[in-house]
């Protein structure tokens, strides 16, 4: 004869009551699922797409870094023609300069200021290339400024005993363009290479 207090249930070996989810439930549980699933697929874009957006990602960041590049080369140009002898306008010369590395600052360059808040498309977000953002806007500040900026001095103390050091320093910040130039390039380089391999990446003087 069983005890009072230890009364089980049918089929349970432990006593406890078997509580049964209400029939209704299950329709909405699957229906869950379904749209779980559906926003699953959703964030898994197509290869066409993500070349789509790769190349709307270059065409981005590229404009907004040729607004400092562009300066920065006419700047080295204009270096160049002088210490050839094509040209003796050092005026000129300096102007130039003095203008690239105002317009690799963001302070005075709204599009190097658009490209510190770029966001990288979600769908390219396994390639990482917040990195090659980061890397385009050290490249312009404050290194291709601080080039420019040795340049105009390069030009300012030409033929003088200051020359020699405004020379140095000049290597030195065109050795620190080349380096984030190709920290650049390795953070582009696999995306490029699985999405657009047509493609290039920004021209970056140095």
């Amino acid at each position: 004869m069983s005890q009072p207090g230890n009364v089980r249930l049918p089929g349970r070996a432990n006593g406890w009551p078997v509580h049964r989810a209400p029939r209704w439930s299950i329709p909405a549980v699957v229906a869950l699922i379904g749209i779980g699933v559906a926003v699953g697929l959703a964030h898994h874009p197509s290869h066409a797409q993500r070349a789509t957006d790769m190349h709307g990602f270059l065409y981005a960041v590229t404009y907004d870094i040729d607004s400092c590049a562009g300066p920065v080369h006419d700047s080295l140009s204009a270096l160049q023609q002088v210490q050839s002898g094509a040209s003796h306008d050092i005026k000129t010369a300096v102007s130039i300069a003095n203008n690239g590395a105002a317009q690799c600052s963001p302070a005075n360059n709204e599009l190097i200021d658009d490209l510190e808040n770029y966001e990288v498309p979600e769908s390219l977000s396994s390639y990482h290339l917040g990195r090659a953002v980061t890397g385009l806007i050290d490249w312009a500040a404050p290194d291709a400024e601080q080039a420019a900026a040795d340049v105009a001095t390069v030009l300012a103390d030409r033929g003088t005993a200051k020359e020699a050091v405004a020379l140095a320093s000049l290597h030195q910040a065109l050795n620190k363009l080349n380096q984030q130039r190709a920290l650049v390039s390795r953070a582009l380089r696999p995306a490029i290479s699985a999405l657009t391999p047509s493609a290039t990446g920004p021209k970056l003087p140095g």
